[in-house]
């Protein structure tokens, strides 16, 4: 029986980075570890819910305000380095007396490594998307040399590599340090992942997703009348997208025999969307996995968490990428025969329509869609990543004190 410990985690304030590591969070505390997790506050109530205890730190992200983000990349990038930056003296204050026997963070919670590599703690990365492989650095020299010479580049990786070294963290650039842990779960289908072949399994391990029944949530009842249903869903963050809706409702209203589920975020009023549909249902926020396991098709942006959710249930999908590693993910679910990609501007009633009857009328698609759930499932998911969790624990040795002081 693995020793009590103590487990600290620590993640940002945004669903895609916190819910594919929370089950194993939930799973942890619930085998009597005692699991601390550091978040912004808005995100007590989940955290508690998991079993864990919250520890608050204030977090500069713009996670409220849609038109918060910058659009150039580098502005981007310079957004997560200061909240990391304001993040690390958060935590090692927290932590200071009160220090864990082991970190778990996610990939934009990497102050976490740093505290463990100052204070001699192991440390376990839980990556919710994809995780550099052998070669990464050589492979991506071209497009951060072409980032570098973008107006402010220079300076962002400067200011970053220095607020390293000046954190006690020297041998390694930025992108190695945060790209490149000693030890990381990938959260992800081993399907999903780019050069899978090259990714290290000594220091990686994919578990697949890490879902559960997700009792904390209200389960979705389908319809007695529903012949099919179709589940649309942008996920959290590129939510505020009226048009796609409506397009949608266009699609998908009064279809014969299919009852829709259209998950429209924080940011539209249904006011905008015009005349219900009498087959279709619209919500702020839907419990997503519940429905999943019902569908019989998806509307997704293909974010990796919608996107493993899909391929969990082998449920075909509608990929509609809007940004970030949606469009590769899109791509993946194409080459993997899951389903089909349309891009935002092509997005059209007559498109998406054609798409869902060609999608669930080929049983081709029906029969990968059952392997491939199949495949995902066997990797294990959160019990196996607990597993791997406890088994660092039992076996890890702890590391020289860093240079810094101790609190």
């Amino acid at each position: 029986m693995p020793r009590r410990a103590h487990i600290a985690m620590v993640s940002i304030p945004a669903p895609g980075h916190v819910n594919p590591s929370l089950e194993v969070i939930r799973e942890l505390a619930a085998r009597g570890h005692r699991v601390t997790y550091a978040n912004d506050p808005s995100f007590a109530e989940v955290i508690e819910g998991a079993g864990a205890e919250p520890v608050p730190y204030a977090s500069t992200l713009p996670m409220n305000d849609p038109d918060g983000w910058p659009e150039d990349t580098i502005a981007q990038l310079d957004v997560f380095l200061n909240d990391s930056i304001s993040m690390l003296p958060q935590l090692r204050a927290a932590y200071g007396d009160d220090r864990p026997d082991l970190f778990l963070y996610d990939i934009a919670g990497y102050s976490a490594r740093i505290l463990a590599e100052n204070w001699g703690i192991p440390a376990m990365q839980l990556s919710p998307c994809y995780v550099a492989w052998e070669g990464y650095e050589e492979d991506t020299a071209p497009m951060v040399e072409q980032l570098k010479k973008a107006p402010g580049g220079a300076e962002h990786y400067r200011r970053f590599e220095q607020w390293l070294v000046d954190n006690g963290i020297t041998g390694t650039d930025s992108q190695a340090f945060v790209g490149s842990p000693e030890r990381a779960l990938a959260l992800i289908p081993r399907m999903m992942q780019p050069n899978a072949d090259r990714v290290d399994p000594a220091r990686i391990t994919f578990t697949g997703p890490c879902l559960s029944a997700r009792t904390h949530q209200e389960a979705w009842t389908r319809p007695e009348s529903a012949e099919k249903v179709l589940l649309v869903s942008l996920g959290s963050a590129f939510t505020n997208l009226p048009g796609f809706y409506r397009s949608c409702l266009a699609a998908f209203g009064d279809l014969p025999g299919w009852h829709v589920v259209l998950q429209i975020g924080k940011f539209v009023d249904p006011a905008e969307l015009g005349e219900i549909p009498a087959n279709v249902e619209v919500h702020s926020w839907v419990s997503q996995l519940s429905i999943l396991e019902q569908a019989d098709a998806f509307v997704t942006h293909a974010g990796m968490g919608g996107t493993q959710e899909g391929l969990y249930c082998g449920v075909p999908m509608i990929a509609v990428p809007q940004g970030a590693d949606q469009f590769d993910n899109a791509d993946k679910i194409v080459e993997l025969g899951a389903g089909r990609r349309i891009d935002a501007g092509q997005a059209t009633p007559e498109a998406l329509r054609t798409a869902l009857l060609e999608l669930t009328s080929d049983p081709e698609v029906a029969l990968r869609l059952e392997r491939i759930s199949a495949e995902v499932r066997a990797e294990g998911g959160t019990t196996r990543a607990a597993d791997l969790v406890e088994r660092l624990l039992e076996t890890a040795a702890p590391t020289p004190e860093g240079s810094l002081p101790a609190a």
